[in-house]
């Protein structure tokens, strides 16, 4: 009898069921960012004072934070063709390296929420800064999850074991990128 549970060797609608399950959650997920980038936009558009909150984001940060995101993408991209390849290793130590930007992302995040909420620009100030909160805390929360999911498929990679799950995460990762070129220019260039 095989450990290898049906479902990572299943393939449904010419598709691994891994991959199909991933795309719902993906899909389910742009509900969510979509629901809340929406009514940001509708309430941007209807407050023309929100131009003045959001002129006190710093785009610099944000274009950094762009910059981190991205080469951790180009790090899943590596680690994937690294597990085509069958280099269980390799995948895992650039999926590391996935998880390094990831960290980086939220170390970056944390300064600048504290310098924000320092100066009075606080979930509670006016409904700019709850939308403000609202969106990216919500991305991080994806990060982290992101992360924590990562960190098992590094430890499976490095056994060489379950190396088609290097590219169900990166998916996911890649879906977590693309959400934030979308909160980059809303948040912080859009002023």
């Amino acid at each position: 009898m095989s450990a290898t549970p049906i479902a990572t060797t299943r393939s449904t609608a010419g598709m691994p069921t891994a991959r199909l399950a991933v795309w719902w959650i993906i899909a389910s997920e742009i509900v969510i960012f979509g629901g809340v980038l929406g009514s940001y936009i509708m309430h941007r558009l209807a407050h023309g004072i929100w131009a003045d909150y959001a002129a006190n984001t710093n785009p610099w940060i944000g274009l950094f934070n762009t910059f981190v995101l991205l080469t951790s993408s180009l790090a899943a991209v590596l680690a994937h063709q690294a597990a085509e390849r069958g280099d269980g290793q390799r995948a895992a130590n650039l999926l590391y390296a996935t998880c390094g930007g990831g960290l980086v992302f939220l170390c970056v995040k944390a300064y600048e929420w504290s310098y924000e909420i320092s100066h009075g620009m606080t979930i509670t100030a006016n409904t700019f800064w709850s939308f403000y909160y609202t969106a990216a805390g919500i991305h991080a929360l994806h990060v982290i999850a992101g992360m924590v999911l990562m960190l098992f498929t590094a430890s499976w990679a490095k056994k060489n074991e379950h190396l088609h799950r290097v590219e169900i995460i990166g998916i996911y990762w890649h879906f977590v990128d693309v959400v934030w070129i979308f909160l980059f220019p809303l948040l912080y260039i859009a002023k």
